[in-house]
């Protein structure tokens, strides 16, 4: 078998994978959880800051959502009262740096970071970032993701629920419970996911291979 072969038979499992996925959730209304741990969004001109002109992310990992990956890179966080090191940077870069933490961080960093929608920077604080080449002292973007739930316009009709609309999630199991304030967002680049962050997953016992169902 030679490489094209190869490439041909993983893109086909790959594919094989995702539709037994989706008949799954269509068979018994679940949806597949994801668990984010802090992370920063950056920008190219804040990645050139902090790692040199013109640098480029290098990806070690794609992530569920099509086009987003985790970097090999990572940058300390410096607020007011202490730091965390070794924040893994997402790519591919973004218009406007953005730095989720959890909620716990909010005392070790000396911050208070809303709970925002990612890619609303709004009334959000600003932070240090520190490289290998350099800092950056950013002016907002510090934030508490809104958890969420990615699909695609035919996954929202299956589900009768629409873009920015807020709905509860139902969590089975011994530390389950009803997870409110939950965003739909709707694109037609998404993976059908629910996104939490490790805080949530921790108090509700979620984990990669968990799913979640909409409580109406």
């Amino acid at each position: 078998m030679n490489q094209c072969e190869e490439l041909l038979k993983l893109l086909m499992e790959a594919i094989r994978q995702d539709e037994q996925k989706r008949e799954k959730t269509k068979m018994d209304g679940s949806i597949p959880v994801g668990v984010s741990n802090r992370h920063v969004h950056l920008s190219q001109a804040d990645l050139d800051q902090l790692f040199g002109p013109g640098y480029n992310l290098t990806n070690i990992k794609d992530l569920s959502q099509p086009g987003q990956y985790a970097c090999k890179e990572v940058v300390t966080v410096c607020g007011p009262r202490g730091a965390i090191e070794q924040i893994r940077i997402l790519g591919p870069v973004r218009k406007d740096t953005q730095v989720e933490i959890l909620a716990g961080d909010c005392f070790k960093l000396g911050v208070k970071a809303p709970v925002k929608l990612s890619g609303d920077l709004t009334d959000t604080p600003g932070i240090t970032l520190v490289g290998p080449k350099g800092s950056v002292q950013t002016q907002r973007g510090v934030m508490i993701v809104q958890r969420h739930i990615h699909m695609l316009p035919s996954d929202a009709e299956a589900f009768g629920v629409h873009d920015g609309q807020v709905v509860d999630l139902e969590v089975e199991g011994p530390r389950g419970g009803v997870l409110k304030n939950t965003m739909i967002r709707v694109t037609d680049q998404s993976q059908l996911e629910c996104h939490v962050d490790t805080e949530e997953a921790n108090a509700f016992g979620l984990g990669g291979a968990s799913r979640v169902r909409i409580h109406f």
